[in-house]
């Protein structure tokens, strides 16, 4: 893809989200809301019925119905999303792979609004990658009991970031719009996670801060610091208007990754990692 077309990906993109969230008659609504299922595979067992959704950004973005069961334990990591792990290991010379054998730069990723001390505590660290399909649950959820000491919201180009363009488009990561979380556990240790747009994702939100709005033709980075932002584990953190991609780094020291979930679909609330 060039320059030309991906940068057009952002207009084509934000255009989707509106026609997404228009109301269609509730008889054409339904239509496209079954012909959305069918095509993608959702499955909605655990949500409302087709009929529920007055618009298709309302059934991308839609809310569980039950409550999903999650680990008690304090040194339990949960996965954010429905997802499928893409990557995870080492991070090794500030590298980590966005597939085999494809791999970004963590300070690239994360830009020079995070400070080198913060980010040579993610040398030798561990990495994972969650992709969602247009088929998962959209919503992302707080991994652990956390403090937000920062947010930095990213322009970019908005790639697709499935694995054809994963091995396509180098640093892709890189390249696209995105939202940088810095965070601490309970136990000060440090770690990210990085919300990483796509085609015909719209809109990514944040549901502690309202003021960061993505993919609306802006070109600055933008900062946001907080002093006394606490999240609990299992807790909505926001959400994608389509699938999309979460990048998460822990510093070194810190956690041992599920590594037997590589490759495997998880859902929010199974456990991916756990502390030292």
């Amino acid at each position: 893809m060039s320059l030309l077309k991906a940068t057009l990906t952002n207009s084509a993109s934000r255009v989707f989200g509106k026609v997404a969230s228009k109301k269609f008659p509730s008889l054409i609504q339904l239509g496209i809301n079954k012909l959305y299922t069918s095509v993608t595979g959702v499955d909605l067992s655990m949500f409302h019925p087709h009929g529920h959704y007055e618009t298709l950004n309302a059934l991308f973005t839609r809310e569980l119905r039950f409550k999903r069961d999650i680990s008690k334990d304090p040194k339990s990591i949960i996965s954010p999303a429905d997802s499928l792990i893409s990557a995870l290991g080492e991070i090794e010379a500030s590298d980590a792979l966005q597939i085999k054998g494809f791999a970004y730069n963590i300070r690239e990723l994360l830009t020079k609004h995070i400070s080198n001390t913060q980010i040579e505590k993610m040398i030798g660290g561990q990495f994972i990658n969650f992709y969602l399909s247009p088929m998962d649950y959209h919503r992302y959820h707080v991994p652990m009991d956390m403090k937000v000491l920062k947010a930095v919201h990213v322009p970019g180009l908005l790639y697709p970031v499935n694995f054809t363009y994963l091995k396509k488009v180098p640093s892709l990561f890189v390249k696209n719009e995105r939202v940088i979380l810095e965070c601490q556990d309970v136990n000060e240790k440090l770690f990210y996670v990085i919300l990483v747009g796509a085609l015909n994702v719209g809109k990514m939100t944040l549901s502690f801060d309202a003021r960061i709005e993505t993919n609306i033709d802006a070109s600055e980075i933008k900062v946001y610091e907080y002093e006394e932002t606490y999240l609990k584990k299992g807790e909505e953190l926001g959400m994608f208007m389509m699938g999309s991609t979460i990048v998460m780094l822990f510093e070194r020291d810190y956690i041992d990754l599920l590594e037997e979930k590589l490759g495997k679909s998880v859902r929010f609330g199974d456990v991916i990692a756990s502390k030292h």
